[in-house]
This record gives structure tokens, C-alpha cells and sequence, in this order.
């Protein structure tokens, strides 16, 4: 089991199951809803296993484009997870309390990283999103 909650801890989560394809994306658009060099997030393992244990009446979607979005705290700002046909997909890696049991993989989205942006560490890098 993963548990996972935004900063001001109003907002707690609990994934039954495992995380899959962790990545890191560095694209403008994530640089903007992230606050930083990029999002570094993993998808649920099982569709379904995210469980909202409290907070979620303080939780807000925004849809960045047709039928994908993210969900976040209403009190604090983090994002929490992404979604995709209003159901959860993935969450964000700093969310997780813990080793959410996965590791970067690949870092997407690289050829429009900032120039401040520096990548370290094994994962392989893309330009865009690795077919």
C-alpha cells in the first residue's frame, strides 16, 4: 500500500496496488503547473486503486487539455495527481509519504527543458515522448 498527501496534509490519498512508468517531464506546460524544473510522477499499476482517505471535498481539477487534467489542493496548491477521462492516472512522486516503489525511468520532453534546467542521474533522456 502507498499513502500519499499534499503539504498542508489536508488532503490524503492511498493506492492499493503498485506505481508504474515513473518519469520525469521537463515541457513548459509542466514547468508551469509544477512550479519548477519539470513533474516527476508515476501512473497506478491498476487502474482504480487511488482511494481518497480525506480531504477530498478540499480537492480541484483543472482540465489542461481535452480529457486529461490534474487534481490538486485547494488550501495549499500541491498537485496531486493527473487524470485522464475524469478518473485518476498517475500521481505526483512527491505526494508519496515514502519510497513510492519505482524510479525515474525517463526523463520526456527534454528538447524544451529550461536553460537553468539540469538533469542528473542514469534515466535516458527524450526530446519528446518516447514512442
Amino acid at each position: 500500500m502507498i499513502e500519499g498527501e499534499c503539504f498542508c496534509g489536508v488532503v490524503r490519498y492511498r493506492i492499493d496496488g503498485g506505481l508504474v512508468h515513473a518519469r520525469s517531464c521537463h515541457c513548459s506546460r509542466c514547468r508551469k503547473a509544477f512550479s519548477g524544473a519539470g513533474s516527476a510522477y508515476a501512473e497506478l499499476a491498476q487502474p482504480g486503486s487511488l482511494t481518497w482517505v480525506s480531504g477530498k471535498e478540499h480537492l480541484r481539477f483543472y482540465e489542461s487539455q481535452p480529457g486529461w487534467g490534474l487534481a490538486f489542493c485547494n488550501t495549499c496548491g500541491t498537485t496531486l495527481c493527473g487524470t485522464h477521462g475524469g478518473d485518476v492516472h498517475g500521481v505526483t512522486l512527491g505526494s508519496v509519504n515514502g519510497d513510492p516503489g519505482v524510479r525515474i525511468e525517463a526523463h520526456i520532453f527534454v528538447g524544451s527543458k529550461a536553460p537553468w534546467d539540469h538533469i542528473g542521474g542514469p534515466a535516458p533522456q527524450f526530446d519528446t515522448l518516447p514512442t
